[in-house]
């Protein structure tokens, strides 16, 4: 009898321990995981350090960026979608991966369903840079060079199914010309080829490539937003350039395993909101010419819906294939 009534309370302990482990209080009790989909330096890269810092500082835990670049940033998502649902995995993801890849790569899970939306970091525009080799000083200028020798001129992407990608590929349909796409597993390794002549041009984010434009190794002809970069005041508008209706931006948010408990959601959700709204993070984050995000969760994970579906249309209305 009195074994059996041990053993009874014994078994009452195991799901307390399980429960406390995943309690707000207790949370993180191990490394915390950022996956990036993309290598080190590229805009993903700089975002998460900058959030792993911040977290690391908040919630007094470890918490460590894990680069895994390719096939558009869904390893990354990949990793998260399967790990285990505690909250220790990470994605700090853009659009590419989460709306845009999912519509030219077969995947082994959704992005919709296997993975929780924690929040918007930051929304930035794509910027058309050219390296030191183009003569051309402005977008008309490129259109007629390119129109000039059709196929001669290369644009770098950050992988296929990137915002890079898709803005090459809007860039030639609405211009009426037709660059030749050169995919890279992330912006840093497509940066030295522009700077040494080996691609003629690429549809960067800003967060990445203002590094570049403000030292002087690429020079901005335009936007891809709606409305010209606080940080680049001088640079047109696409649609200032001549090519009405182009509007392309890259944005940049945290996610985590879906089935992690609501209490840790609610804790990573508000830690994040807390870290984003940070003057020094407001100030870095509008240095990369980005808006910091300002929606509520709730608001976030409707606009990751729709931004979604508005790119699979994009994508079969422009015929846009894997390569």
């Amino acid at each position: 009898m009195k074994l059996n009534l041990l053993l009874a309370a014994a078994s009452l302990l195991v799901p307390a321990v399980a429960v406390a482990q995943t309690t707000p209080a207790a949370y993180p009790n191990k490394p915390v995981r950022l996956m990036v989909g993309a290598n080190a330096g590229g805009g993903t890269d700089i975002v998460a350090r900058m959030l792993a810092d911040k977290f690391a500082d908040q919630m007094k835990g470890t918490f460590l960026v894990e680069n895994k670049p390719g096939a558009s940033n869904t390893i990354a998502a990949d990793l998260t979608a399967k790990a285990p649902a505690d909250g220790h995995t990470l994605l700090v993801a853009t659009n590419t991966g989460q709306a845009i890849a999912p519509h030219l790569l077969k995947l082994s899970f959704d992005p919709i369903k296997d993975l929780t939306p924690i929040g918007l970091v930051v929304s930035v525009p794509n910027v058309l840079v050219v390296g030191p080799a183009v003569q051309a000083a402005s977008v008309k200028e490129l259109i007629a060079a390119m129109k000039a020798k059709p196929g001669a001129f290369r644009y770098a992407s950050s992988g296929v199914g990137s915002t890079q990608h898709i803005a090459g590929e809007a860039f030639d349909t609405a211009a009426g010309v037709k660059g030749m796409h050169v995919p890279y597993k992330g912006s840093a390794q497509a940066h030295l080829d522009i700077i040494s002549g080996n691609v003629e041009m690429m549809f960067d984010t800003t967060s990445s490539a203002m590094g570049q434009i403000k030292g002087g190794k690429f020079k901005p002809l335009a936007v891809t937003s709606a409305k010209r970069s606080a940080e680049l005041p001088d640079v047109p508008t696409l649609i200032e350039a001549g090519l009405p209706g182009f509007d392309m931006t890259t944005w940049y948010a945290v996610y985590v395993t879906a089935g992690t408990p609501p209490e840790i959601v609610a804790r990573l959700q508000a830690e994040l909101a807390k870290a984003v709204a940070l003057p020094d993070v407001q100030a870095k984050l509008r240095g990369l010419g980005g808006e910091p995000g300002g929606m509520s969760v709730a608001e976030f994970a409707a606009f990751n819906a729709k931004e979604y579906e508005r790119f699979g249309k994009l994508i079969r209305d422009a015929g846009i294939k894997p390569e």
